[in-house]
């Protein structure tokens, strides 16, 4: 569908709302395309190609709201849409803390020009897809000491994203997406090891070379080979930068404004209070270019800007949408997300932390004995306290080098005391939409052999 007729879309939606009595609405129309292609075993595994265009209508009546989707955009559908939300609506429990932003509060920016969202070229060829990824997989079947290749998989994304809303609000946008990755396996049996490589990119020309994801993805699987349990105890843990923020991840989910205004957060009472070591910021810049989560303008059409979420170690305030931010008595910070099926919700884009002045290796050397974690499974956090406990693998260090791989063993501690003490490496890739670089925690309890 060509971009012109998203807008003519949500128009029809809000019409239709408008027509079956409600009294505030917003629509959402999205055109996606993707193609995906699996190569296993020097043979292609799958290929897909997908097009579809969803809708979706928010309505109000009164502080009561309810939402409907489709992807049938014929217009009896629109209508039956807009009747079946408004009868939704009606029996829906009352909510003081719904409803659209005043249009006084809408960013004036309505596209995202200059962002650099969209690839200018055209759709890659399947064939070209098929050729980068069976180039991925044998680069990893070259490395010694690798059995099989589980997959490689390229592929690319387009999706062009429309709002609109009955308090004039009108923007939107597209994006795309290419990426390319490889999983790998050593050894055979119960000895099987695996590890990855992977690269994805607003423009395709960004991309990592095939060769180079696939090498990547072979030594590090092959590097794990004969991997065995850690010992048991207390000692420092050094996070990868590949799985390092998950940890930011973790003070991220606990500052949104959904866990704090249903009191379900162990950062109840520390807004202003110091989280990190003093030398950090933590920054989110929703207008990153060539980054595929920017966008210029929230789900609700407030206007996005980079805030510090931490400044100097300390907590500035929370993560929040417009509904959130009137059940605690605050402003949005033009953090709400959404689909055509959801309600808004509070989300972070581009999170940046500061880095350090050292190496990954100074850091190794700085722990002498220790773990480095190069993946994690499994989650148990409790939201209320931090309590923090997931399983790990990596690498075991001594003297301050890797002695031997490792697996099944579990990292476990409290989230509000390893994040005050964490030392940043200098190894963050810059491209990424989560720049956090490996981290460094002096002491933590392993449990293993």
């Amino acid at each position: 569908m060509p971009q012109h007729a998203l807008p003519d879309l949500t128009a029809q939606l809000l019409d239709a709302a408008r027509r079956a009595g409600a009294d505030a609405a917003d629509a959402m129309a999205i055109d996606a395309t993707s193609v995906s292609v699996d190569v296993r075993a020097g043979a292609l595994e799958q290929a897909e190609r997908s097009e579809s265009i969803d809708v979706g209508l928010r309505v109000f009546i009164g502080q009561r709201q309810s939402t409907v989707s489709a992807s049938d955009i014929r217009p009896d559908t629109i209508e039956e849409m807009a009747s079946r939300a408004v009868t939704m609506a009606r029996e829906a429990p009352e909510d003081p803390h719904i409803g659209l932003a005043d249009p006084a509060q809408l960013s004036q920016l309505r596209d995202a020009a200059g962002l650099e969202l969209t690839d200018p070229a055209p759709e890659p060829d399947p064939a070209a897809l098929e050729e980068a990824a069976r180039t991925t997989e044998t680069a990893a079947m070259a490395m010694d000491g690798v059995t099989q290749v589980q997959g490689a998989s390229a592929g690319y994304g387009r999706r062009t994203i429309h709002l609109a809303a009955s308090n004039g609000f009108e923007g939107g946008y597209g994006r795309t997406e290419n990426g390319l990755s490889c999983v790998a396996i050593s050894g055979t049996g119960t000895e099987m090891e695996r590890d990855y490589d992977g690269d994805h990119r607003v423009f395709a020309g960004d991309l990592r070379d095939p060769a180079e994801i696939g090498t990547t993805a072979g030594t590090r699987a092959a590097e794990r080979a004969g991997a065995r349990k850690p010992k048991t105890g207390t000692y420092p843990v050094l996070f990868d930068e590949r799985i390092s923020s998950s940890l930011i991840g973790h003070l991220l989910q606990a500052a949104n404004g959904n866990a704090i205004a249903r009191g379900s957060s162990w950062l109840l009472g520390r807004e202003g209070q110091q989280l990190l070591p003093d030398h950090l910021d933590l920054t989110e810049d929703p207008l990153r270019r060539r980054m595929p989560s920017s966008r210029p303008f929230d789900a609700e059409g407030l206007p996005t800007a980079a805030r510090k979420i931490i400044d100097k170690g300390t907590l500035t305030g929370w993560t929040l949408d417009l509904a959130t931010a009137r059940k605690l008595g605050l402003q949005s910070t033009a953090s709400a997300a959404r689909g055509p099926s959801s309600v808004p919700a509070p989300s972070v884009t581009n999170v940046a932390l500061t880095q350090g002045d050292k190496s990954r290796k100074d850091l190794m050397r700085d722990m002498g004995t220790g773990l480095l974690v190069t993946s994690m499974i499994g989650s148990t956090i409790n939201p209320n306290t931090g309590d923090y406990s997931r399983g790990a693998s990596g690498f075991w260090i001594e003297n301050g080098e890797i002695a031997y791989p490792v697996n099944e063993c579990t990292i476990a501690g409290s989230l509000p005391e390893m994040l005050a003490r964490i030392v940043p490496a200098n190894d963050a890739r810059t491209w990424l939409s989560r720049v956090v670089p490996s981290l460094l925690i002096d002491s933590l309890t392993l449990a293993g052999d």
